[in-house]
């Protein structure tokens, strides 16, 4: 077995099957299809991942998952007549070629249909035919057909290719009024004019251009200088251009923002300087204008806690064992920039005695198992001894995996050790039933238990679900993390605001990126569809400069270098802006034929924790629509990596300052 042979095994396992698609005729295809015989050469090595892939004419072949469920949705049969609007690189095509008598594909790119005519002829496929030409008005010539396929979003079913389908065929097709609201819909054609419509879930494709699909663009006429200047000169005349943080005038982005209750603040990274530094000064701008009260960060509950302890002049649990802070990766918060923004903050609320006028800075994320469950039996050790003991038995179920989580995944998953789900749940619930009992005591006290709790019973189930549902654990993550963010606006007030700090990934509407076709939300889609234009979104990127990551999950703290940003992304074309940095607005363009330019799916660069530049095209980018994705998009051309904090520059730091070193 070749290397190429056991990774399309490798993908068929690990993608398909275990997300549980059993079609042994869609498993037979795909596993006879060679998908590096449809990728760039230098993208070969990255043909069987689980991510769609960059070809010509600024299109993608789709991620296998996707290509699978389509697939499967068709209902193939041998003797079946199939048409696929979308032909991309040609892929899809051979596999329904693998299982169909004859396939029958429309592409409106020139180039993709030369290229995909001449890698369907090298594998010897005779049973497919590709038209070049407007897919959504189907090919009649050839109908009617046992099965539709569209590989594109359209406002609607297009009528062509509803006539063109045969009784008792299916037709297959992404369809939204708007590219952010796409659903996956199925049509069995029942009679000559009785059509069977299903459901099957949401979907993020790009959109179907043609005559019965939407414009190439849409709006207003633009004048014609607009016409005539490159999208970088758009850009240029729709953005606010600034020197330095510390000069920035933000006035504008104020009177965008306006009243809405959240603000979400991105980062390209999360070991950028800049990044930090701009949302705190954004943020000091929201507290002191806007009234917001809640800063709700990308960190663990109890260690936000301390930060909030902090700002408040309180004293943090002295019986807690665990340094806040002190889990990889530290410098994504023991950093300079998060010390000079969590001494304003301490200032700031110094200035008030109204507890409702202080600022909480709030963590909304679940890796801190062993912390949280310190947190609550510390707590009902002090108000209810009996139920600690009780709560204590019930933690004792995964106290083995204190110290590396992701181990209790390993020995649930293969049935080693019994799952712990009923006895955090159990906890769970007698803080909820002992609620008015133990708020009456101290209310605030009993909201961090509570949250804890919160936290213990989603991350058992994040960790004991992350090995064998990748997109479900990240959704189990961003779920916890709206929903705890919806218990600190409960908490405050209903007319509490807050700012939520965390990656773009997090904050940037998934439905406009490529997440959503794998099955995936996030923190700023849950938002979106909660509080709608109440909520704006920030993003921000970065062309090149130096970063704070790691090589590896765990590993040591390095400075790297930040490769330029590839050609066809969105950080390729502001970098292009005669500008080195400016703010973006998105949601209410300066122009609205940038906006509409910048539609178009784009790749995006995204570093976390780990930057791996020698594979950057593959580790780091993936594709989106920036429009729909953040209200407005700040950019700096060059940027520079956080500064940690070591023993050497915090000498002078007061010793309530919550970081362990």
């Amino acid at each position: 077995m070749n290397k190429f042979t056991d990774l399309r095994q490798h993908m068929i396992d690990d993608q398909l099957v275990a997300r549980g698609l059993h079609d042994q005729k869609v498993l037979d295809a795909i596993n006879a299809v060679p998908r590096k015989e449809f990728v760039a050469t230098d993208l070969v090595e990255f043909a069987y991942s689980d991510s769609p892939l960059p070809i010509e004419a600024s299109q993608t072949i789709s991620q296998p998952y996707i290509v699978a469920l389509m697939t499967a949705a068709l209902e193939l049969k041998p003797e079946d007549h199939v048409l696929e609007v979308g032909t991309g690189s040609g892929y899809a095509a051979a596999i329904f070629g693998e299982i169909a008598k004859e396939v029958f594909t429309i592409e409106r790119h020139k180039i993709l249909v030369d290229s995909a005519r001449k890698s369907l002829g090298e594998l010897g496929y005779r049973n497919i035919q590709i038209l070049y030409g407007d897919g959504t008005l189907g090919w009649p010539e050839h109908a009617p057909y046992d099965a539709i396929v569209v590989t594109a979003g359209g406002p609607e079913v297009p009528k062509a290719l509803k006539e063109q389908l045969a009784i008792g065929g299916r037709l297959v097709i992404p369809v939204g009024s708007t590219l952010r609201t796409q659903k996956l819909v199925r049509l069995r054609r029942m009679s000559q004019h009785e059509y069977q419509k299903e459901d099957m879930g949401g979907v993020r494709f790009v959109p179907l251009i043609g005559a019965a699909g939407w414009e190439e663009e849409v709006g207003h006429k633009p004048a014609k200088e607009d016409i005539e200047a490159s999208l970088p000169e758009l850009i240029k005349q729709s953005s606010e251009p600034f020197t330095s943080i510390e000069h920035v005038n933000l006035d504008n982005l104020m009177e965008r923002i306006g009243d809405s209750r959240l603000i979400l603040l991105g980062e390209a990274s999360h070991g950028t300087a800049e990044f930090y530094d701009m949302r705190a000064r954004i943020t000091q701008e929201l507290i002191e204008n806007k009234g917001v009260t809640i800063i709700a960060v990308e960190a663990d509950w109890p260690d936000a806690a301390s930060i909030d302890h902090y700002i408040h002049g309180s004293s943090p649990d002295p019986f807690l064992k665990s340094q806040p802070f002190s889990r990889f990766p530290t410098w994504m918060w023991a950093n300079h920039s998060v010390l000079n923004f969590t001494s304003w903050l301490k200032t700031h609320n110094d200035n008030f005695q109204d507890p409702d006028q202080q600022v909480g800075f709030y963590g909304l994320d679940l890796y801190s198992l062993y912390t949280s469950i310190e947190v609550i039996l510390h707590y009902l050790d002090k108000v209810d001894p009996q139920t600690a003991e009780v709560a204590r038995l019930r933690y004792g179920c995964l106290m083995p995996w204190a110290s590396d989580p992701s181990m209790y995944s390993r020995v649930t998953i293969t049935k080693q050790y019994r799952e712990c789900e009923a006895e955090v749940l159990a906890t769970l619930k007698d803080l909820h039933n002992k609620r008015m009992e133990y708020s009456r005591a101290d209310g605030e006290r009993f909201f961090d238990a509570e949250q804890n709790a919160r936290v213990v019973s989603n991350a058992e189930r994040y960790y004991r679900t992350m090995y064998f549902a990748e997109n479900n654990s990240w959704n189990q993550r961003d779920q916890h993390m709206f929903e705890t963010l919806q218990s600190v606006l409960a908490f405050r007030g209903p007319d509490a605001k807050a700012v939520i700090r965390e990656h773009n990934s997090h904050i940037g509407d998934a439905r406009a990126t490529e997440m959503s076709a794998r099955g995936e939300l996030n923190v700023g889609q849950l938002v979106r569809q909660e509080y709608g234009d109440a909520a704006y979104l920030i993003g921000f990127g970065t062309d090149h400069g130096s970063v704070a990551a790691a090589s590896e999950w765990g590993g040591p703290m390095e400075i790297k270098q930040v490769q330029p940003s590839h050609r066809d992304s969105y950080e390729g074309v502001c970098h292009e802006v005669n500008a080195d940095n400016f703010l973006l607005p998105l949601r209410e363009p300066l122009k609205e034929i940038t906006r509409e330019k910048l539609l178009q799916e784009r790749l995006e660069r995204a570093i976390g924790v780990i930057y791996r530049p020698e594979t950057e095209l593959q580790s780091h980018y993936f594709y989106a629509s920036l429009p729909h994705q953040f209200d407005e998009y700040i950019w700096f051309d060059e940027t520079r990596a956080v500064e940690a904090i070591t023993r050497d520059t915090t000498k002078n730091i007061p010793d309530t300052f919550p970081f362990g070193l």
